[in-house]
């Protein structure tokens, strides 16, 4: 990833003149503050910032999972598509099942292992989902279907249903896929990691 470093009295227009140098808008730029000289006397204040264009970020992240796996043995393919302007790695390969373990243990490590790397390299947060074979993706559509028979039969009963322990993640995707629901609403209980989503029954008029 190649970095650029710009300046301004601001950062406002620090990073314009990063969006005029690389023709981009603020939206597809990392940007990194790395310091800032308070005016003087005769001294104007300084900011200055580090800036990496988005697209060469998930490039990397491309070229280093590609990596990464070579280095445990694992030759594979990987596909890069954006949804909801998130991009979203599927990982292609004769050891699907390997890499991704039982109940997808081995592909969260392997997130994880990405994510530390990614984020040490651009000192911050850079949202990104990894699948394999689109078994995150079948997962997810299995969670929802789920979440909505549950619903169903809460709506119906007027019982709570407690579900199992799940992460943030999977718990967000019930979350979601009951969010407008007109009988059946959701809380999250519990401690970690045992927290786990409650579905109840909304009170009727």
């Amino acid at each position: 990833m190649e970095k650029h470093n710009y300046s301004g009295k601001t950062k406002e227009e620090a990073i314009k003149t990063a969006e005029v140098s690389l023709q981009e808008t603020e939206n597809n730029l990392i940007i990194k503050e790395l310091s800032e000289i308070k005016g003087g006397l005769f001294k104007s204040k300084k900011v200055e910032i580090e800036v990496i264009e988005r697209r060469e970020v998930v490039k990397y992240i491309k070229d280093y999972t590609i990596k990464l796996l070579k280095n445990i043995g694992v030759t594979a393919n990987v596909e890069v598509k954006n949804k909801d302007e998130v991009p979203t790695y599927t990982i292609f390969s004769d050891n699907n099942s390997i890499l991704i373990g039982r109940n997808g243990k081995n592909l969260k490590a392997l997130q994880l292992v990405i994510n530390q790397h990614i984020n040490k390299e651009l000192g911050q947060s850079f949202k990104f989902i990894l699948d394999i074979n689109d078994y995150k993706e079948k997962h997810d559509k299995t969670l929802e279907r789920l979440a909505k028979n549950i619903a169903r039969e809460v709506a119906t009963t007027k019982i709570e249903a407690k579900l199992d322990p799940m992460n943030s993640y999977e718990r967000r995707i019930i979350h979601n896929a009951l969010t407008n629901h007109k009988r059946v609403y959701t809380e999250s209980e519990g401690e970690e990691p045992n927290r786990y989503v409650v579905i109840k029954p909304k009170e009727t008029e």
